[in-house]
């Protein structure tokens, strides 16, 4: 039986990974301010996941699946959030370069139905990501194309970063900003299909 799927993301990134695999969704955006109490990466991306689908799923009584999902950049056990600016992008660039960093991206699927919301799924995947050696050169040639202002860790993979990544370990949606394999098993798992 197929429901009436729910993004709970402003990421445009994230609309695009779903539309590309086909799935049929709405956006909805829960504008209540988000405070985790977790401390470790993992456990911190799955908790502001699932709070982002729960703050939906307070505000919607039809049969409905939400996805909640938040996703941090990892340096040395430090979350770089997204740069304030310019100079800041600089620093989060330097720092990641020629060296290991992970992602985390947590996802929370709730199926909701007339009486309550049901948690289905709550899961964290991590990828780790290495990135070459660059010049400061080539540094402030990218953050001049405007892309590391609105990106956790100062960069987006799917965009002109691309030409610096070394290689990754693991999935490679999940540094965009969702793992879209884990959430269409899940999808089909729960029916939602």
């Amino acid at each position: 039986m197929n429901k009436k799927i729910i993004l709970g993301s402003a990421s445009p990134r994230r609309r695009e990974l779903l539309s590309q695999i086909g799935i049929e969704f709405t956006v909805r955006v829960s504008e209540k301010e988000e405070v985790y109490h977790s401390e470790t990466p993992e456990e911190i991306v799955k908790e502001l996941a699932l709070m982002k689908a729960k703050n939906i799923a307070e505000e919607i009584k039809a049969d409905t699946v939400i996805i909640g999902a938040d996703t941090v950049v990892v340096l040395d056990q430090k979350i770089l959030g997204k740069p304030e600016d310019e100079e800041d992008a600089f620093r989060m660039l330097k720092s990641l370069q020629g060296r290991p960093h992970e992602v985390y991206t947590g996802v929370a699927v709730l199926s909701r139905d007339r009486e309550k919301g049901r948690l289905v799924r709550s899961h964290a995947v991590k990828t780790a990501v290495y990135v070459h050696e660059m010049t400061d050169d080539e540094i402030r040639s990218y953050i001049a194309t405007g892309e590391p202002a609105d990106k956790a860790g100062g960069y987006g993979i799917q965009g002109a970063f691309a030409k610096y990544i070394d290689r990754i370990d693991g999935d490679y949606y999940n540094v965009v900003g969702l793992p879209v394999s884990y959430v269409y098993q899940t999808l089909k798992e729960i029916g939602a299909l």
